[in-house]
């Protein structure tokens, strides 16, 4: 292929010995200094993940119009380093080669050199990852890429040690030989540059195809024998190491149980999720999912702990709860939330973005226990049942140290000791209690404690859901708060800003971002029935019609018009480390056209879930969150009116039952009798229209597919309308 033509001669020019710019190994050692004495162009930016490179000998520069007018007038390169702050081979690249002076000297001698944050600028990242990809055939962080002054890219890779090591080239030879090629070779690389280029903007957008048409029901029945094939039935998830926790097939497969009864799917979901919460890929003590486990058995995590990661599971747990009734997953769910509020929540109600992998120079130090420290903290008696139970030993499982994993349940571990179930619950809940005190002395990982909108909107999403299904008002109290959050700081001049962070919202808002808040704001408004939720969705909404869609060809482009220099406008429709900025948009404009009797949210939506649909066909695995949007919309989803006093104890029994209940696509809208707003609230609000309470009692009233029960008052009756509609589900 034409593009991989300068990577090629790159590599094999790096293979060869004696290059002129070679570097001794004692001129390199030596060059490792204290990096505080330099002070570069990044040190006014207010990403933690820029700022931790503002001392670095490179004179890095962040991406914008001074930096990439410098590259043109002094038509030199641009080696682009992009990563994120809890990224640990970012750090080590860092300290190997950005901390190093000799390699400083020669980036800054031939090269301007920009750094970005992946979280702040996902646009850049997905450009240039898609770069990467086709020349190397994998990605990841650090992300290194050499673009010409026009921004194009021809050589690329991620972690590069800063000599030859691990089969890697050096980059001290990458840099001198991307350096020799430049200059000698300038023709080769700017055509491999526009082949390259001319390949990522093909495959910015996928193809659009009218002429295909296929059911939702038939690309999740492929999906699920795809996940089905590939289900680790000893430990749960999909595939081998490294183990991802894969949020949006666990979500798609419980929809798949509660349609059908399947019981091989029932497998699939609670041995995944079963894994996972006792694996050491979550953190028994303090709540909270780390990113990814090396193996497969969910032991070993790479410690870093996002925002989203812990949305997302705590959505799907919630929602397992729902329909296994199997209290450990309600357990999890609000240990992440109590983790969340805990570690992750600004003062002002926003949540932080991430927790780093490592704490004083070291992956997974502030999580691992020797087994003597927990000895002397909780003494003989207690320290034995609390290791046996947590997998602790002298040897350890984690470079001599112990993450603490379960793999007994705790049932039969009471049996095994012959103790009472509440009896070894209580006990270990008073030795993680002590445990959890002590190492909050310890050091702390770092936190990237901006606030991005896109990850908020998801936690939002999942509090709000909490506390509809576990009726705890902290949950309300903290999604709540995160709303206003984002209204109040984060939505100016009639749109939305990305990211948030010591008193100043920065970069315009992409897809991820109003997509993930407007379903946000329906969550909230589910939650409180307070109007100014909804309002907020449909001027969100309209906004994001406005800067996103693709009048053409349907869908939504991830960056807007306003967003300067990039080489593409992608459209996000496959599921990455989120989901899909397209699914997302889909859903959240379908579950507005029910509310709001809008058909041309709808419309938009429908075009947009067909966008990818030759690529869906292909690997509906890859698009689980398209394939719930699709799930909503074919499912003819329940509008479910609610009439009676917000505060009342009986609307309250009545919206408990219907919470209870495992109904994913659904509506619901709350319209108080004699409301002193109700003219404007049923304007906004069609399916509130001529409801009235029943006997003077709060009033349910259900409609599907233009069909409408007879309204209901009671728990008993309100059963019955969706037992009725269960069984003709499963018997289809």
């Amino acid at each position: 292929m034409k593009v991989i033509n300068i990577y090629i001669l790159v590599v094999c020019c790096l293979g060869v010995a004696g290059c002129s710019d070679k570097i001794k190994d004692e001129e390199f050692v030596m060059a490792e200094v204290s990096t505080e004495k330099y002070t570069n162009n990044l040190i006014n930016e207010t990403s933690p993940y820029l700022l931790q490179h503002a001392h670095n000998p490179v004179d890095w520069h962040p991406w914008g119009d001074k930096a990439l007018q410098l590259a043109k007038e002094q038509d030199k390169p641009i080696f682009l380093s992009i990563g994120y702050s809890a990224c640990h081979w970012c750090h080590v690249m860092e300290h190997e080669s950005f901390e190093n002076e000799v390699i400083a000297k020669l980036i800054n001698k031939d090269f301007i050199a920009i750094k970005v944050d992946r979280e702040e600028r996902p646009d850049l990242d997905a450009i240039y990852m898609d770069a990467v990809q086709m020349l190397t055939g994998s990605g990841g962080w650090p992300l290194s890429v050499f673009l010409t002054p026009n921004l194009k890219p021809f050589y690329g890779g991620t972690y590069f040690p800063p000599k030859d090591m691990y089969g890697r080239p050096g980059f001290i030879s990458v840099l001198a030989q991307i350096s020799t090629a430049w200059k000698t070779r300038r023709d080769e690389i700017e055509k491999s540059a526009d082949s390259l280029t001319e390949a990522v903007r093909i495959g910015a957008v996928p193809a659009h195809n009218d002429a295909v048409k296929t059911s939702g029901k038939e690309l999740t029945r492929v999906a699920v024998s795809q996940w089905m094939r590939s289900f680790d039935h000893e430990w749960g998830g999909f595939g081998g190491a490294p183990k991802f926790p894969s949020t949006g097939a666990i979500a798609v497969l419980l929809r798949e149980y509660s349609m059908s009864g399947d019981e091989k799917v029932a497998e699939v979901i609670k041995v995944s999720l079963n894994r996972m919460a006792y694996g050491g890929i979550y953190d028994q003590l303090g709540g909270g999912f780390h990113r990814y486990s090396v193996d497969r058995e969910w032991l070993t995590p790479h410690f870093e702990k996002m925002l989203y990661d812990n949305a997302l599971l705590s959505s799907v747990y919630i929602e397992a709860y729902q329909v296994f009734g199997d209290t450990l997953y309600k357990r999890v769910a609000e240990e992440i939330f109590d983790y969340v509020i805990r570690d992750m929540s600004d003062d002002a109600g926003g949540f932080y973005s991430t927790e780093d992998a490592d704490s004083e120079g070291k992956e997974g130090l502030f999580y691992v226990w020797d087994r003597n420290e927990i000895v002397d903290l909780l003494g003989e008696k207690e320290s034995e049942l609390f290791n046996e139970y947590y997998g602790v030993t002298a040897k350890g499982n984690f470079e001599g140290q112990n993450i603490l994993n379960v793999r007994i349940s705790l049932v039969e571990f009471a049996k095994k000791k012959g103790l009472s179930v509440s009896e070894i619950e209580v006990r270990l809940a008073s030795s993680k209690k002590k445990l959890l005190k002590q190492r909050g002395k310890r050091i702390r990982p770092a936190k990237d404690d901006k606030v991005l909108a896109s990850w908020n909107g998801m936690m939002i999403s999942s509090f709000a859901q909490g506390y509809q299904v576990f009726g705890d008002k902290r949950f309300l109290v903290a999604a709540e708060n995160a709303g206003d959050f984002l209204i109040d700081k984060m939505v100016n001049d009639g749109a939305l800003w990305h990211t948030y962070r010591n008193g100043k919202a920065s970069i315009d808002g992409f897809l991820d971002d109003y997509a993930e808040v407007i379903a946000a704001m329906l969550d909230l408004y589910e939650s409180t029935f307070d109007l100014k939720w909804i309002m907020m969705a449909q001027f969100l909404s309209d906004k994001m019609i406005e800067l996103f869609l693709d009048d053409k060809n349907g869908g939504f482009y991830f960056s807007s018009s306003g967003h300067k220099d990039l080489l593409a406008r992608t459209k996000s429709v496959r599921d990455g480390s989120v989901p899909s900025g397209n699914a997302i948009a889909a859903l959240s404009l379908f579950r507005l056209a029910e509310l709001t009797s809008k058909n041309g949210y709808r419309d938009i939506a429908e075009q947009t879930i067909n966008l990818s649909i030759d690529l869906q066909k292909k690997y509906p695995s890859s698009f689980s969150y398209m394939l719930l949007a699709r799930d909503f919309f074919e499912s003819h989803p329940f509008e479910i009116a609610v009439i009676g006093g917000r505060n009342k104890a009986e609307t309250e029994i009545l919206l408990k039952a219907i919470r209870s209940m495992f109904l994913p696509n659904k509506v619901v809208a709350l319209l108080e009798p004699k409301g002193c707003d109700n003219e404007n609230i049923i304007t906004l609000l069609p399916l509130l229209d001529d409801r009235n309470m029943i006997d003077g009692k709060s009033t349910i009233y259900v409609c599907r597919d233009f069909t409408c029960k007879k309204p209901v008052t009671n728990v008993e009756e309100l059963a019955s309308i969706f037992s009725e509609y269960e069984k003709k589900v499963i018997s289809q």
